[in-house]
């Protein structure tokens, strides 16, 4: 488990700690519709300053290998 996530903070190490929607899009290689849906679900653990979605890049890494793990 350890690897996976040193594995996930050396890909996205050009990411800020904290993302944005168009951000993690980048990250999961998906779109927003697909972005929103995740964080509407609660399947990424985010929260919101005013309208906006911000997703702590740790978040992004539990939700990757949460899905690894199948």
């Amino acid at each position: 488990m350890e690897e996976i996530t040193t594995t996930y903070t050396q890909l996205f190490q050009n990411y800020p700690d904290v993302v944005s929607t168009l951000q993690l899009c980048e990250m999961l290689g998906v779109s927003e519709r697909t972005v929103y849906r995740l964080l509407v679900t609660n399947q990424i653990k985010h929260f919101k300053v005013g309208r906006a979605y911000r997703i702590p890049k740790v978040n992004v890494f539990a939700f990757m290998e949460s899905e690894s793990r199948g």
